[in-house]
Parts: structure tokens; sequence; C-alpha cells
């Protein structure tokens, strides 16, 4: 799966906070975030519907937005991805880590635990089938 860029990840936090929304009001709230005018923000929203990261649905002169990606494995596959390129981490990441999170809740922390323990064992694991099957 193709990672979010920083920006793109900004917008899917927002809509996964709070869904349906416009790009006027993906744009107005995220203004201060990423500095943007409106015309980056939607060629953005475009782009992200190519990568299928959200889709766009039509209510009479208005679009309006809603993630695609599920939140827990997007946001797991983004920390692993980060602690081992950068940290050199290839071991589970501590899920106490996300305690005072804003964007993962109690009840997603399990969960979020999980996704981060099969994460790393599909990077520790050998190169080669690694599915079972013979194809």
């Amino acid at each position: 799966m193709q990672q979010p860029t920083a920006p793109e990840l900004e917008i899917l936090k927002l809509l996964w906070l709070k869904q349906p929304l416009t790009a006027r009001e993906l744009h107005d709230e995220l203004a201060a975030v990423l500095g943007w005018g409106y015309s980056s923000t939607r060629k953005t929203l475009e782009r992200m519907v190519t990568k299928e990261f959200i889709a766009c649905t039509s209510q009479g002169h208005k679009n309006t937005y809603t993630a695609l990606l599920d939140k827990m494995p997007t946001l797991a596959a983004f920390v692993q991805d980060f602690a081992k390129r950068v940290f050199e981490i290839k071991e589970p990441l501590p899920v106490a880590m996300f305690a005072n999170s804003k964007l993962v809740n109690a009840s997603e922390i399990a969960n979020l635990e999980q996704l981060l323990q099969d994460l790393a064992t599909e990077t520790t694991a050998p190169r080669g089938n690694t599915t079972g099957r013979n194809d």
C-alpha cells in the first residue's frame, strides 16, 4: 500500500474525525496547518481520490469527501514505516507511546498494538514465499 504524504495524512486525520466534508471545509480547517491556497487543497484532494485514499461524492454543486483508508491500519503502517526508516527499529513499537494521543482512543489502542505486532513480524519474516501459497 502506498503511504499517504504528510499533508495527505492531515486531510485523512480530519476526515476520520468528522466526515463527510467539502473541499472548502477541509481547506478552512487545515489552512493554519498546511498554509496552502484553496487550489492546492483541491488538487491534493483530486490526487487522493485517484490514489483511492478518499472518495468524492457530488451533492448538487458541492463535492463531499470521505476517507476510504481505515484509520488504524493506515496509522500503524505509517508509524511502523517511520520507526523502521528513521530509527531503524524493527521490533513492534510500544503502544504506550500513543496513550495521550488525540487521534487514537483507548478502545483503538489494542487494535493498534496488534497491527504494529503484525507489521513488525512481516518486516522480519524471511524473503520469498510468505503467503503459504504456491503461486
